[in-house]
């Protein structure tokens, strides 16, 4: 299907991704048109190893690499100089490409399959919420995809880290890896996004369900006010609200991560009013929960 110019979904150890064959542009363009995602937002590169790297960017700087050595296959994305193979549609017409190498075990299968690159955003409507699961995928995209690989949940559930390096190092989103795992490595990341390069996930309003979603404390949230909504928090329930969720009872971040957008997508489909999402520590994995948290909000606002 992918060497006729289809597309798939498939697993990642961070969310669901809808692939194309990297270099096939009209397989790109179909990208966007399920997604119904504007030309402006570039997509992920996902590569197989580094033969497959250096078809798609035009060099590895020494910072880039030793990040590569620390955390590939996983869950960390590089923006780099693109290679004259990839295609503007690619890249939002940028001179740099987002890549990175999965280490789910199908996604790696697949790459090896089909021995080149592929062009991934996550397997959902844009600006949607990330699906977890195969079954996320075919409840939002359905038969606009030509087929859906099951690789079980997503171990992290939560998208990659984003860094660019040149011209100076940037945290461009936070994502599955703590960015103080990659400082410890790549030294202070600037966060400032001013003339920063057009990556994935930037936008203000992204990740949304369809229920209104507002970052506030349920526990000061009056009672009255809490009939026919839902509570999302770290570690706590709280009374009052049609249903209460808690990502982990111990408080664990990498957990809560881990069943972020599963317990969105559960929520979303309960009918309620509203989601009232506890605010999370803005340290480690919670860096990501609240930027997920403040994008999807915005539609509100």
């Amino acid at each position: 299907m992918l060497r006729a110019g289809g597309t798939v979904a498939f697993p990642t150890e961070t969310v669901y991704g809808l692939g194309a064959l990297a270099f096939d542009s009209a397989a790109v363009a179909r990208i966007f048109e399920i997604k119904r995602r504007p030309s402006f937002d570039p997509l992920i590169v996902h590569v197989a190893g580094r033969a497959m790297l250096d078809e798609v960017v035009a060099g590895v700087p020494p910072a880039a690499l030793a990040l590569i050595e620390a955390f590939w296959p996983g869950p960390l994305t590089l923006v780099l100089r693109k290679s004259a193979a990839i295609g503007d549609l690619v890249t939002a017409g940028a001179s740099t490409v987002a890549v990175r190498m999965p280490s789910h075990p199908v996604a790696r299968a697949l790459l090896e399959a089909i021995g080149a690159p592929l062009a991934a955003p996550s397997a959902n409507p844009f600006g949607a919420l990330s699906p977890t699961h195969a079954r996320h995928v075919a409840a939002h995209l359905g038969a606009r995809v030509d087929l859906i690989l099951d690789g079980g949940p997503a171990e992290h559930g939560i998208e990659s880290t984003i860094v660019a390096l040149e011209p100076r190092p940037l945290l461009l989103r936070p994502g599955a890896i703590p960015v103080e795992e990659i400082e410890a490595i790549a030294g202070p990341l600037d966060r400032e996004a001013e003339g920063a390069p057009i990556v994935p996930g930037r936008l203000p309003q992204h990740y949304s369900p369809a229920t209104r979603l507002r970052v506030i404390d349920p526990a000061l949230v009056a009672p009255a006010q809490r009939q026919g909504a839902a509570s999302l928090a770290l570690s706590h329930t709280f009374g009052g609200y049609d249903v209460s969720r808690a990502l982990s009872s111990e408080g664990d971040l990498r957990v809560a991560a881990a069943r972020f957008f599963e317990t969105l997508h559960e929520l979303d489909a309960m009918g309620v009013v509203r989601i009232d999402a506890q605010p999370f520590p803005e340290s480690g994995l919670g860096l990501a929960i609240m930027d997920r948290l403040r994008r999807a909000a915005a539609r509100n606002s």
